[in-house]
């Protein structure tokens, strides 16, 4: 059933909440059970729409999937099928993580080009040049991507960008090559390093996790373990410009706050006092926010994930703010629904000019990613009136009890069904 959120503005959030595994950790971390035959545990998991779609996926594959509570456990048999051509792929963008995988157990893989948000290009050129060097024949056929090697040998890959997802396939491809292989110019994030340290623990040899050079020496087969998801620093993020926004008080719990060291200071930078414990943070906000500029850029700069947020705060800031999409070029999308809530706010290619206003002014949006629509919903908490924000299924794509906790934090939002 289509829904939407009724969000009434002009309540101060306070309290505390916790965040659940990471979305962009937790879908690799999935596909990486099929590198070993047999039963791998992964706990921490978010109550997200994308991971019952992952065990979809999986499924496909021939894989048994369990799901419990906040733990997900996925048989993997001796011989998993390789052709992954099925509706659940073309959902979301991280099924593709499973071709490096495939091609690394199967010595084969057959899979559906993904979709998922509409936040620009994302090619896939980085995914196959990368296992073409490792060995593999790699094409884009009927819709698919289609890989094949008769064997995986090590090789000196240097990516044109420091592509997570390119980082992943080829990490993943490589764990079970012959030899050493040395990706430079790797993603550096969190979610890299929570892949890695799995990985490690089902016998992959990997050095560099956390750095721009990643030298993997290839072993000839891995075992399934048992590994907890990192914390979801972009939903903890989400929560702390929900405070400064609403001239909040939240502690932030579950979360390494150094994952989020840039986001924080951009946050005193506008003016809230922040402060950070071993397993989170708390912003506290008495003033309007300061305009503060922004760029997105790979880890450790400011992700692109929160972009809809910093337009968000900026749009209410005292003063005009400068953001910058460095990686994503449809992600300004968003901005034509915040002038529709009165944001004053005018793109010209990579950059947004934002002029803060104190207060917006509550109409019906549409939500057109998982980032947009959370951005969307924190301008309504600012908004005269209430907001409908529509489409609402992409955030629960990567917001675990978005509504409960928003609730609990003090905001007003209500989950209704759409209206015909």
């Amino acid at each position: 059933m289509s829904e939407r959120f009724l969000v009434t503005g002009g309540n101060r959030l306070s309290g505390e909440v916790s965040v659940s595994g990471a979305k962009n950790s937790v879908l690799k971390l999935m596909a990486a059970a099929l590198l070993a035959e047999g039963t791998t545990t992964i706990t921490n998991c978010p109550d997200i729409l994308d991971v019952p779609l992952m065990a979809e996926v999986l499924r496909g594959l021939g894989c048994e999937v369990v799901l419990e509570g906040d733990e997900v456990a996925i048989t993997t048999p001796a011989e998993p099928e390789y052709h992954a051509d099925f509706p659940a792929v073309t959902q979301f963008r991280a099924s593709v993580c499973v071709l490096g995988p495939l091609v690394a157990r199967c010595r084969r893989a057959v899979v559906a080009l993904p979709g998922g948000d509409a936040i620009g290009s994302r090619p896939l050129d980085m995914h196959q040049s990368g296992l073409r060097l490792l060995g593999a024949k790699s094409e884009i056929q009927h819709g698919c991507v289609v890989a094949e090697a008769e064997d995986l040998h090590g090789a000196s890959i240097r990516l044109a960008f420091p592509s997570v997802g390119a980082t992943e396939n080829i990490l993943m491809a490589a764990v079970l090559a012959q030899g050493e292989t040395v990706i430079d110019n790797a993603a550096r994030e969190p979610d890299i390093v929570d892949l890695c340290n799995m990985l490690g623990r089902m016998g992959a040899r990997i050095e560099g996790a956390g750095t721009s050079t990643l030298t993997i020496q290839g072993v000839r087969e891995l075992r399934p373990t048992t590994h907890r998801v990192i914390g979801d620093r972009i939903v903890a993020a989400t929560w702390g410009v929900a405070a400064a926004m609403t001239r909040g008080d939240v502690r932030v719990r579950g979360v390494n706050p150094r994952h989020l060291a840039l986001v924080l200071d951009k946050l005193r930078a506008a003016g809230a006092e922040v402060t950070t414990e071993a397993d989170g943070f708390r912003v506290v906000q008495a003033d309007r926010p300061r305009a503060v500029n922004f760029a997105t850029l790979p880890f450790p700069g400011f992700p692109t994930d929160l972009q809809p947020m910093a337009i968000g705060l900026a749009a209410i800031a005292d003063g005009t703010s400068m953001i910058t999409e460095n990686v994503f070029e449809a992600r300004f999308r968003f901005v034509e629904e915040m002038i529709r809530l009165g944001a004053n706010a005018r793109t010209d290619g990579h950059h947004a000019v934002v002029r803060g206003i104190p207060h917006l002014s509550s109409a019906p949006v549409w939500s057109s990613d998982i980032r947009a629509g959370a951005g969307l919903v924190l301008a309504g908490l600012v908004a005269d009136g209430t907001t409908e924000v529509h489409d609402v299924y992409h955030i629960d794509r990567g917001y675990p009890r978005f509504v409960e906790d928003l609730t609990d934090l003090g905001g007003d939002i209500e989950r209704v069904a759409a209206a015909d």
